[in-house]
């Protein structure tokens, strides 16, 4: 991002795929025969989510991930101006404890059958964060892919983001990989660490 800024070259837009937590999560959701209480659960026994769950769910860690980038092309915004879906309920949020929205994520069940039910054959369910540049506009959600797009092909919890440009039209720059887990956290950890070092050589 930093280089094809530096290069003159103007992004219009940036689409992803960003938590590896919430791919594995709608990844596995999507193709049916699991609850989403279930398959969350499941994500925290693999160590795909935070502690606390909703963390992902919110939404905020992607939101932190689009401002990052939207600061990067000198995009002047705050966490605030991202329009952010919390796929948590009231109920189960901010006031309840950790144990109790544990005992009570059975709650999640029906809003995410109904977007299950609510899908056609070739479609998946999706957690994106999309900027835009022209506009300014940021948001985070929920939205219905192809199955065999870029997106909605994705596996376990591999994330994949789209860089549009001016030059390259609606033809993006696609990074993808794995997007969660305690190895992957390492190496990038490991990765910061090394180049930091160099720096300070």
């Amino acid at each position: 991002m930093r280089n094809l800024y530096a290069s003159g070259e103007k992004v219009t837009r940036i689409r992803g795929v960003f938590s590896g937590s919430l791919s594995y999560i709608f990844n596995t959701f999507s193709e049916g025969g699991k609850s989403f209480d279930t398959v969350l659960t499941e994500a925290g026994e693999k160590g795909f989510t935070e502690p606390d769950p909703r963390i992902d769910l919110s939404g905020k860690d992607v939101a932190r991930k689009l401002l990052i980038l939207a600061r990067e092309l000198q995009l002047q915004k705050e966490l605030s101006q991202v329009k952010i879906e919390d796929l948590v309920p009231v109920h189960l949020n901010g006031g309840s404890s950790l144990s109790s929205f544990k005992e009570n994520q059975i709650d999640l069940n029906e809003d995410f059958e109904i977007l299950r039910k609510d899908l056609k054959e070739d479609e998946v369910i999706r957690h994106v964060g999309e900027l835009d540049v022209a506009t300014g506009e940021l948001e985070v959600k929920l939205v219905k892919e192809k199955r065999y797009s870029p997106f909605g092909s994705l596996k376990h919890a591999d994330a994949s983001f789209e860089i549009y440009t001016e030059s390259y039209g609606e033809r993006p720059i696609v990074i993808q990989g794995a997007g969660a887990g305690a190895a992957v956290t390492a190496r990038g950890v490991l990765s910061d660490i090394l180049k930091l070092a160099e720096k300070l050589a």
